[in-house]
């Protein structure tokens, strides 16, 4: 039976077909961005505690009070920006359900949405079902003066039109590791007073920022916090991604807009775990220790990395880095990724596959993507198969 699509050109992603090569050929899985390891002891404990309680039926559609005056709490210590937690924080299915009624909200038929590319292959699927067009601009990739990409702010300000709606910004980056900085906020305060976009934050990896900088959330800068929608992950920050749990801040007027979505799509969700990472993020240090525990294990697999013909590249946060496989191979990104998981046992992401066209040769920069979210028996074993290149 052939039927029409909402979604036409989507098919398989590359993380799935990578994993699936990874597991068919016995391959260290260091492609897809999740952890190897088991979350803090104490936070499954409150998980039993919390069934116990009876803590087993439907909690309120925007989430507990509790893990919302949580979430308040933490927003409002690090970043300064006081969000009413009754109005203004709405516990979500994961992040990816707060991208989705986030974009799903604020974006009608015929707008356009500015997407900067490469970018998490999320976005441009929703915009489409939206009825909005993404407007792709690219970063600057890596050249001989310099190791990382880069955000050109006067190219975004550019593709703006009378038609776009909002701009979708992913700091920390996935897949390129870069973070915004002072003067990024300050390039964005200018573009939103010029035009009056909204802005939708995907700060997944808000507290996995590198080498003791500050994660810049957009709710650091008032003019920025009433034009955006922040959103984070608890999955990412405790070792959880399997429980899908995220949230999303945002002024009253688009959270109401929200809540009217996630209400019809998911109404709310698992209880018993809200009350464990709501009893569990009340102790600060599991959430600040997080940049420090990555920042060994970057270390650990940049230095891995550093010894064999890969070219590895620093990342500034998010469990992810570069490396460049230039001496290695001339293949494609995506013909290498598959070439180094059958070959030589170690799965990765080509970066060619967050790009739009990821046979073009503008997406093609001989990078590959490595997780290190893994134990470090897991990456000892990869930087020892990937030493013998």
């Amino acid at each position: 039976m052939e039927l029409p699509t909402r979604m036409p050109g989507v098919g398989t992603t590359i993380f799935t077909v990578m994993s699936q090569l990874a597991t068919e050929h016995q391959a260290i899985n260091l492609g897809q961005g999740f952890p190897d390891y088991n979350p803090d002891p104490l936070l499954l404990d409150e998980v039993n505690k919390a069934m116990q309680e009876g803590h087993n039926q439907y909690p309120p559609m925007p989430g507990i009070p509790l893990l919302r005056e949580g979430i308040r709490e933490k927003v409002k210590t690090l970043y300064g920006h006081d969000y009413n937690s009754d109005t203004e924080i709405t516990v979500m299915a994961g992040a990816s359900e707060a991208l989705m009624m986030s974009i799903m909200a604020l974006v009608h038929p015929g707008d356009e949405v500015i997407v900067i590319e490469p970018f998490y292959d999320l976005y441009n699927p929703v915009i489409a079902l939206a009825g909005a067009t993404p407007v792709i601009v690219p970063m600057q990739a890596p050249d001989a003066a310099h190791a990382t990409y880069r955000v050109d702010w006067q190219r975004v300000r550019d593709a703006i039109t009378p038609r776009t709606r909002a701009l979708i910004l992913n700091f920390p980056h996935n897949p390129t590791g870069i973070n915004l900085t002072e003067a990024d906020l300050d390039a964005l305060e200018r573009i939103v007073e010029e035009t009056g976009i909204f802005l939708i934050s995907d700060e997944v990896y808000e507290h996995i920022v590198f080498d003791g900088k500050q994660h810049q959330s957009l709710c650091r800068r008032k003019s920025l916090a009433e034009k955006s929608v922040v959103i984070s992950s608890f999955g990412k920050t405790y070792h959880v991604t399997g429980w899908k749990i995220g949230y999303c801040c945002a002024p009253a007027a688009i959270t109401a807009e929200i809540r009217k979505l996630h209400q019809f799509n998911v109404f709310t969700v698992v209880s018993p775990m809200q009350w464990a990472l709501a009893r569990f993020m009340a102790n600060p240090q599991h959430h600040l220790d997080l940049a420090g525990f990555y920042q060994t294990k970057q270390d650990r697999l940049f230095n891995g990395l550093a010894n064999t013909r890969f070219k590895p590249v620093k990342s500034a946060g998010t469990f992810f880095l570069l490396a460049d496989y230039s001496e290695i191979s001339d293949m494609p990104e995506a013909e290498f990724a598959k070439w180094l998981t059958i070959e030589h046992g170690v799965g990765v992401i080509p970066l060619s596959a967050f790009y739009r066209d990821p046979a073009a040769p503008e997406a093609n920069h001989g990078l590959v993507r490595f997780c290190f979210a893994k134990k470090d028996a897991t990456l000892d074993q990869a930087i020892e198969r990937l030493s013998k290149l």
